[in-house]
C-alpha cells in the first residue's frame, strides 16, 4: 500500500493544477446539486397543501397550551379568574387562531383539583411553514406580555426545533487549532494550509451530504456529526502527513521524493485510521434507526472526503509549497547542508521526560492511569437515557415549564398510553380490563374508551400518574405487557408515542450492545492486520473501553447532574439522549486507532529496527508522541467550541468527544499503553506462526519504499561503474 499510495503522491505533486481543478470542479458540482434540489423541493413544496407536519397532525390541525399558575393560589379567585379571560379575548385574536378553549368553563374545566392551575388550548388552522414560525412567535409574544402575577406558560410547538445559530464557541475553537498548528510547524504558511484544506473538506463532505439530501430524505440533525468530525480528522489526518513531509525535506530529500514517501507512510496510517472510522461509522447501520443511520453515513461520507484530500490534493499544495513548509531556520540549515535523519536522536524535551517517567516506573503509571479513568467513568453508573425530551431539551424554557406543571397538576394527560384489547370476549371482560389496568401502580385514569372492530375491540387511553420517560411509566408498558393475555380470550397491546418512545430507547440500548460488540472486534481485527500481534491489540482495544467509559462518566456528569452549569451553555439536568452512546462509541473508536496507529506504530518501528523494547519505547515515543499530541491538542480545541453550542445535542456529544479524545491520548496512548509495553517486554508483539502466516501485510511502515530505494541506489551505483569502465 505504501508504494501505491506514494506513486499517488508523485502524481499529484507532480500535476498539481489538474488535482486542483478537479476537486474544485467536484465542490462546484456538489453546489450545483445542491441549489438544483433546492429550487425542486420549493417548487413541490408551494404546489402541495398540507406540509408533512400537518399530515401528521391530523385534521385537528396544531394546538398549543396557555398555562395559568398565579401567584394567588387559586385561579377561580374573582380577580383572577378576570385577567384569565382578559388573556383568552387577546389569544382569540391572535393570527390563525380559530379556537380558545375557557378552561373555566363549568361544564368543561380544565382546573386542577387544588385550584392553582388552569390551561386553555389555542385550537390552529392548516399552517404553512413560514405561518407557523409567525404565528408561534405571536403566542410567545402573548405569553411573555401577560400580567406577571398570573404565571402564565406556553405549552406545545408549531415549529420544529432546530439547531440554533453558531455562537463563537466554534470560530475560537478552530483559532486555538491555528495556534497550535503554527506552534507545532513553526510555519504560518503550513499551518495555514493544513487548516484552510481540513475546512475545505468539511465543507465539501457537507455540502455533499445536503446535496444528497435533496435527493432523498434526509433528518436535519444529519450534519452535525459530519462537521464536527470532519474537521477534526480533516486537520489531524493533513498534520500526520505535512508533519512526516517536513521530516523528509530535513533529511535531505528532494520535494518531489519528500512529497511521495510522506504520502507513502504517513498516508498509509492515515487511510488505516480513515477506514476504521469510516467502518466505525458504518457499522451505525446495526442500530436500525434512520437518524443514527444518517449521521453515521454522513459522517463517514465526511471523513472519507477527507482523507481524499489528504493523499491527493495534499500533495498538490504541498508541491506549491516546496520548502516554505519549513520554518526560517530549518530551510537556513538545509542550505547550509544540516540535516536531520532518523538515525539523529530528537531533542529531550517534555514528553521524553514523560516517556521516561513512564517506562521508569510502570507499574505505578498503569495504576494510575486506571483509577483516573474509572473515577472519571464512575458516574456512567447512574446514567439514564431518553430517546426524546418531552416538552422540549431545555428545562428552562417556556414550553418545558408548562409542559411539567401539566404533568404535577394532571399526571401524564399529555403523553397517555393507548392500551387496545382484542379478542372474542372483549366486550364481556370490559369491566375486568378496566379494574386490571387501573390497579396496576402508577396508572392514575382511564380517560375514555372506544369499542371499534365491531365490538371485538376496546382501546383506552390511559393516563400515567407521571410523565412519559419516569421509570413509573415504563414499569406499567412492562406490566401491561407481561400480563396481556392474563384475561382469557382477551389480548391486550400498548401503544402509543410514550410507549413508542420507551420502546426506541430500550432498542438504542439493545442496538448499544451490539456495536460496542461490533465495534471491539473490527478493533481487534484491524490491529492484528496492522501490527502483527496478539498483546498490543487487545490492550489498545481495553484502553479504548476505557476512554468510553469516561466520555460517559463525564457526560452524566454534566449533562445529566448539571455539574458545569455556569461553563456550559446547552441545557443540563435532562437524561442523555439515546442517540448519544452510540456515537461516542462510533466516533472515539476512530480517533482512538488514530492515536493507537500513529503512536505505536513508529515504536513498533524502532523495535524492528533492532532495539530493545525499553528503547524502542523511548525513540518510538519521542518520534510520534510530539504530532499526537498536537493532533489531540486540536481535537480537545475543535469539540470544545462545539461544547459551547446552545444546542443540547451539539454539545453534548462534542463534550463526551472532548472528554473522550484527553482520555485516550494523554492517559490511556500516553501512559497505560507505554507502560503496558515496558511491563509485556518483547512478548507484546508475538504472534503464532500460522496467524502470521495469514495476515496480510500492511506495510505501514513504508519498507517497501526503503527497498525501492535501495535498489535505485544499486542501479545508480552500477550505472557510475559502468561510466568509469
Amino acid at each position: 500500500m505504501s508504494l501505491f499510495l506514494s506513486r499517488v503522491g508523485s502524481f499529484s505533486a507532480r500535476f498539481r493544477w489538474a488535482v486542483l481543478g478537479s476537486w474544485l470542479l467536484i465542490f462546484a458540482v456538489f453546489i450545483g446539486i445542491l441549489v438544483a434540489g433546492q429550487n425542486s423541493s420549493s417548487d413541490e413544496e408551494q404546489s402541495s397543501t398540507p406540509t408533512t407536519q400537518q399530515l401528521l397532525e391530523g385534521s385537528t390541525g396544531p394546538q398549543l397550551q396557555l398555562v395559568f399558575h398565579p401567584e394567588s393560589g387559586d385561579v377561580t379567585a374573582k380577580d383572577t379568574a378576570a385577567q384569565i379571560h382578559s388573556v383568552l379575548v387577546m389569544a382569540q385574536r391572535l393570527p390563525g387562531v380559530e379556537t380558545v378553549s375557557d378552561p373555566l368553563n363549568a361544564k368543561q374545566p380544565y382546573i386542577s383539583a387544588n385550584k392553582t392551575t388552569a390551561v386553555a388550548t389555542l385550537g390552529y388552522g392548516q399552517l404553512t411553514d413560514e405561518e407557523r414560525e409567525a404565528n408561534y412567535a405571536a403566542a410567545l409574544e402573548l405569553q411573555q406580555n401577560a400580567t406577571p402575577s398570573l404565571d402564565v406558560q406556553l405549552g406545545g410547538q408549531l415549529v420544529a426545533l432546530g439547531a440554533p445559530e453558531q455562537g463563537p464557541g466554534e470560530g475560537i475553537g478552530v483559532i486555538l487549532a491555528f495556534v497550535v498548528l503554527a506552534i507545532t510547524f513553526g510555519s504560518m504558511l503550513a499551518a495555514g494550509v493544513n487548516l484552510l484544506l481540513a475546512v475545505f473538506g468539511v465543507g465539501t463532505g457537507l455540502v455533499g451530504v445536503l446535496a444528497y439530501g435533496t435527493l432523498a430524505p434526509l433528518d436535519s440533525n444529519s450534519i452535525i456529526l459530519a462537521a464536527m468530525l470532519g474537521l477534526a480528522v480533516g486537520i489531524d489526518y493533513s498534520l500526520f502527513i505535512i508533519s512526516r513531509y517536513r521530516t523528509e525535506l530535513r533529511s535531505g530529500r528532494q520535494v518531489n521524493e519528500a512529497i511521495a514517501r510522506a504520502t507513502g507512510t504517513a498516508g498509509t496510517a492515515v487511510v488505516f485510521a480513515g477506514l476504521t472510522v469510516i467502518v466505525a461509522l458504518a457499522a451505525l447501520l446495526i442500530a436500525n434507526i434512520s437518524t443514527i443511520t444518517q449521521m453515521g453515513m454522513a459522517a463517514a461520507f465526511a471523513v472519507a472526503v477527507s482523507v481524499l484530500i489528504a493523499l491527493t490534493l495534499l500533495p498538490a499544495l504541498m508541491g506549491f509549497m516546496g520548502l516554505r513548509v519549513l520554518s526560517r531556520k530549518a530551510r537556513k540549515d538545509l542550505e547550509a547542508g544540516i540535516f536531520i535523519t532518523e538515525e539523529k536522536k530528537p531533542k529531550n524535551g517534555f514528553l521524553a521526560r514523560w516517556i521516561a517517567l513512564v517506562i521508569k516506573r510502570p507499574v505505578v503509571s498503569l495504576l494510575g492511569g486506571l483509577v483516573v479513568l474509572l473515577v472519571v467513568a464512575a458516574p456512567m453508573l447512574s446514567m439514564k437515557t431518553a430517546f426524546n425530551i418531552p416538552g422540549g431539551a431545555n428545562p428552562e424554557s417556556t414550553q418545558r415549564t408548562a409542559y411539567n406543571l401539566i404533568v404535577d397538576e394532571f399526571g401524564g394527560i399529555q403523553s397517555p398510553l393507548v392500551v387496545t384489547a382484542q379478542g372474542v370476549k372483549v366486550q364481556a371482560h370490559s369491566d375486568d380490563i378496566e379494574k386490571k389496568i387501573l390497579k396496576i401502580p402508577g396508572v392514575q385514569q382511564i380517560m375514555n374508551s372506544d369499542v371499534t372492530a365491531q365490538g371485538q375491540a376496546i382501546r383506552y387511553i390511559v393516563v400515567p400518574e407521571l410523565g412519559p420517560i419516569d421509570q413509573n411509566t415504563k414499569d406499567i408498558v412492562h406490566e401491561l405487557r407481561a400480563d396481556a393475555d392474563a384475561i382469557s380470550g382477551v389480548h391486550l397491546e400498548v401503544s402509543g408515542e410514550t410507549a413508542m418512545g420507551i420502546d426506541q430507547d430500550e432498542e438504542m440500548k439493545e442496538a448499544l450492545i451490539k456495536y460496542v460488540v461490533v465495534i471491539v472486534a473490527i478493533s481487534l481485527v484491524l490491529l492484528i492486520v496492522l501490527f502483527r500481534s496478539l498483546l498490543v491489540p487487545l490492550i489498545a482495544t481495553l484502553g479504548y473501553l476505557l476512554s468510553v467509559g469516561a466520555a460517559f462518566g463525564a457526560s452524566t456528569a454534566v449533562f445529566q447532574w448539571g455539574w458545569l452549569d455556569p461553563l456550559i451553555a446547552a441545557p443540563q439536568g435532562d437524561p442523555m439522549m439515546s442517540l448519544l452512546p452510540l456515537i461516542l462509541v462510533g466516533v472515539l473508536f476512530g480517533l482512538a486507532m488514530d492515536y493507537q496507529v500513529f503512536l505505536v506504530s513508529r515504536i513498533q518501528e524502532m523495535h524492528h529496527k533492532g532495539l530493545a523494547p525499553k528503547e524502542a519505547i523511548v525513540e518510538g515515543f519521542k518520534r510520534s508522541a510530539p504530532v499526537v499530541a498536537a493532533a489531540a491538542c486540536i481535537m480537545t480545541a475543535v469539540f470544545a467550541g462545539f461544547a459551547s453550542s446552545s444546542f443540547a445535542i451539539a454539545a453534548s456529544i462534542a463534550f463526551g468527544l472532548l472528554i473522550g479524545v484527553i482520555a485516550d491520548a494523554f492517559i490511556v496512548r500516553m501512559i497505560l499503553m507505554p507502560a503496558a509495553l515496558r511491563l509485556l517486554g518483547d512478548a507484546a508483539w508475538w504472534m503464532p506462526r500460522w496467524l502470521d502466516r495469514i495476515v496480510p501485510n500492511v506495510d505501514a511502515e513504508g519498507h517497501s519504499l526503503d527497498r525501492l530505494d535501495q535498489l535505485t541506489d544499486a542501479e545508480n551505483d552500477k550505472g557510475s561503474e559502468s561510466v568509469m569502465i
